[in-house]
């Protein structure tokens, strides 16, 4: 009988977790600090040795996309958990936005419906949104940008009247620019009767033509 062998020595852990010969084992190692799975790898142990810090002699069963693979808490098994690491998230009560950073279930509060408005609330299931607050916004915001477009039309109004003013008080005004005065102070007018707060409802009149002679 030979005293050669072509077989690999192989590893064989007692119950004390040291080796009871020497051999080859594959070891699967971890993160030390998240416990997830990070790479296998042949490890030669000499008898009584045990195996490399954070690695364990169990081969794990990979898990399906959207999980990751990590060491359970206690050691003793290996488990598949939700990774959502790198999607956003929004705070359920502000609506502010974060990354999740760590695998694992997500935190209370967060979820990674996105929020359709600002005004949107969290009802435990889903985003709500307020619509009373919407359309308050809204007017609110079409009253302000009306004050903006009055207050630009005087702007040019109070310009074309003030020379034309001037023209007809010495006396030396044309007959185009005394019709241009009386029509764009019927403008000034109108404009003085617009009520911003029926906004966006608001039929503006129309500049007269100040290039008509």
């Amino acid at each position: 009988m030979s005293h050669y062998s072509t077989d690999i020595e192989t590893a064989e852990l007692g119950e004390n977790s040291l080796s009871k010969n020497a051999g080859w084992i594959t070891v699967y190692r971890v993160h030390p600090d998240t416990r997830e799975y990070q790479s296998a790898s042949m490890e030669y142990l000499m008898p009584g040795v045990g195996l490399p810090a954070h690695s364990y002699p169990n081969k794990p069963v990979l898990p399906a996309a959207g999980q990751a693979l990590r060491r359970s808490l206690d050691g003793l098994y290996w488990e598949h958990v939700p990774d959502y690491r790198g999607k956003t998230v929004y705070n359920t009560g502000t609506r502010e936005t974060s990354t999740v950073a760590a695998m694992g279930e997500l935190p209370e509060k967060v979820t990674l419906l996105a929020p359709a408005t600002e005004f949107d609330t969290w009802n435990g299931k889903e985003w709500v949104t307020d619509k009373a607050a919407q359309h308050k916004a809204e007017v609110q915001a079409a009253q302000q940008a009306a004050k903006q477009e009055l207050a630009s039309r005087m702007t040019v109004a109070n310009a074309r009247i003030q020379p034309l003013q001037d023209a007809a008080d010495l006396d030396m005004a044309t007959e185009a620019e005394r019709a241009q005065l009386v029509a764009w102070k019927k403008y000034r007018v109108l404009l003085n009767r617009i009520d911003v707060s029926t906004a966006p409802d608001i039929a503006w009149p129309e500049a007269p033509d100040s290039g008509r002679q």
